[in-house]
């Protein structure tokens, strides 16, 4: 129950109903070994690919107006496939929540894209069939980028983990995020990041969520390194 909590305060919603979020982040590996009736979390994943599909379309046919149907097509497919998706699971640390079988536990099934892309989307329904449309269109969209025609590129590269894996190769440096500020009302937050290299201010992002303003961050910091980002 407490690590339910933790993930209820990462996404922002509290369940009514527990049972929804737990088959959520149950595995198959899990759910057969524990021999649960309830089952695994695909059937949500099922009803969760759809709920994503219906929010990101009407999302981009609101606000994209002057994009033709083809190109949102391409767009749509780039913000809801198995990619972005498992970028998605790992702003909230979703693998973190996992309940594994023994044998994915021990294969590093809590880093695999397909089961956290599929435990994503399971969240999704699990929201939808809990609180309905509204606060399920509210988690999805905090991951889509303001600007998705410009702006889509952090959904496909993890810019956090490129830079550390830059900084790391030198073991004295150290990269530390740092909020700056939060800008505008509790329904449209935008959160401003600084990223610093032992102390020195190296890039600066703004983001919808802390995640997201920290993964612009770290992007402007490998521009400044030469990295195209």
């Amino acid at each position: 129950m407490e690590q339910i909590e933790k993930l209820e305060k990462i996404i922002g919603y509290t369940f009514k109903d527990k049972k929804l979020i737990t088959q959520a982040l149950s595995h198959s590996s899990y759910a057969n070994e524990k021999k649960i009736p309830e089952g695994s979390n695909e059937r949500l994943e099922f009803l969760g690919d759809s709920v994503l599909s219906i929010v990101v379309s009407e999302h981009l046919y609101k606000n994209l107006r002057h994009i033709a149907e083809g190109e949102l097509t391409k767009l749509r497919a780039s913000l809801v496939c198995e990619k972005s998706l498992h970028i998605f699971a790992k702003q909230i640390s979703l693998g973190e929540f996992l309940l594994l079988g023994k044998g994915e536990e021990n294969t590093g099934g809590r880093e695999r894209p397909s089961i956290l892309a599929d435990a994503f989307e399971a969240v999704i329904a699990a929201i939808y069939l809990d609180g309905g449309i509204e606060p399920a269109s509210k988690h999805i969209l905090r991951f889509i980028p303001e600007d998705p025609v410009h702006q889509a590129k952090p959904a496909f590269n993890d810019f956090k983990t490129i830079l550390q894996e830059i900084v790391q190769k030198n073991p004295e440096e150290k990269v530390e995020y740092s909020l700056v500020s939060e800008e505008g009302p509790d329904h449209n937050k935008r959160f401003v990041v600084e990223v610093c290299l032992n102390s020195n201010v190296i890039g600066r992002g703004k983001g919808k969520s802390k995640k997201e303003a920290e993964q612009f961050a770290a992007k402007e910091a490998l521009e400044l390194m030469g990295y195209e980002a």
